[in-house]
């Protein structure tokens, strides 16, 4: 199975538009290292993913942060209501966002 440094180094060789084989070299490693990187089959040190990272021109930002539990709060409220209420409130919130969307003046979407 893999983690979280896994997917990052798979996602940052896709958005670099590399494939395992130019990432390999790149790191002079072999394609079926990274393969194995990337599907799980080896779990990468911390150090191993921000220099793959960086080979494909990407960076990894972490940062500690207050822990917030405002997100449980929400759920716990949407688990009173019925799945229905839930449905309605979904559909109410997606009307609500792509209103925001719409450029004031133009009534167009914002890119």
């Amino acid at each position: 199975m893999a983690g979280a440094g896994n997917d990052l180094v798979r996602e940052a060789r896709r958005r670099a538009g590399l494939s395992q084989r130019q990432l390999a070299d790149l790191a002079g490693t072999t394609q079926s290292a990274i393969a194995r990187l990337e599907t799980g089959r080896t779990t990468p040190s911390l150090d191993s993913v921000l220099r793959l990272v960086r080979l494909c021109g990407l960076d990894v930002e972490v940062a500690l942060v207050d822990r917030d539990d405002s997100d449980w709060v929400q759920a716990r409220r949407l688990l009173d209501l019925s799945p229905g209420e839930r449905l309605e409130r979904a559909s109410r919130v997606a009307a609500e966002m792509r209103s925001l969307r719409r450029s004031p003046t133009t009534g167009s979407d914002v890119a």
